[in-house]
């Protein structure tokens, strides 16, 4: 099944980031772009939300130095422009597989594309990762590691169901009974001719 592949390469890039757990260090993607589209895909977008998810933790420092964290919120933002379009690259392959399945008259849209609900698939790697991190922390209270175990317990069972409603998805699209429309999103405050304050510059 599609959600399978993708919540075991989400969880390689995790395994792999946190060896180095450094938001400096290289990017290397292991799937062939050519050969291996989507993996090469889920790969690029988890990497960029395992960054993400370090610099936001990097920024809620509260002694962090103002140059610093003015720095760091460039970085994020171009981190969401990029998580933007790489979601949308996801889509594209989707649209790309499907093109030829003509939906069915009572076909449906769905509420998001798939891309987006594997966008929260891999946010949820992430939290599924760090709340078995504290769920094990050594130095932690035992009322700390059962409380965040009962979390863990909360977000393996929200993975099993949102793979299973991904997995549904990609089905019901290619049989026709639901179809896909992507809405390229718009985002105006990086652009100069829709954010007022870049225009005055």
């Amino acid at each position: 099944m599609f959600s399978d592949k993708a919540n075991q390469i989400f969880q390689e890039v995790i395994e792999k980031y946190h060896e180095i757990n450094s938001v400096e260090q290289p990017f290397e993607n292991p799937y062939d772009r050519e050969n291996e589209l989507l993996e090469h895909l889920l790969y690029r977008k988890c990497w960029i939300d395992t960054v993400q998810w370090h610099y936001e933790d990097i920024i809620r420092d509260p002694n962090i130095d103002p140059e610093a964290a003015l720095k760091l919120k460039r970085q994020i933002d171009a981190s969401n422009q990029d998580r933007t379009d790489t979601v949308e690259y996801i889509d594209s392959y989707f649209l790309e597989k499907y093109k030829d399945v003509t939906p069915k008259e009572d076909a449906t849209i769905n509420t998001e594309s798939p891309a987006w609900g594997i966008d929260r698939l891999s946010i949820l790697a992430l939290k599924i990762y760090h709340m078995n991190e504290e769920a094990n922390r050594e130095d932690a209270s035992q009322e700390h590691q059962m409380k965040c175990q009962a979390k863990l317990d909360v977000l393996l069972e929200q993975r099993v169901d949102l793979s299973t409603a991904i997995n549904q998805l990609l089905e019901d699209i290619s049989k026709g009974d639901k179809y896909m429309k992507v809405y390229r999103q718009m985002k105006m405050y990086n652009d100069e001719e829709l954010n007022p304050v870049l225009r005055k510059k």
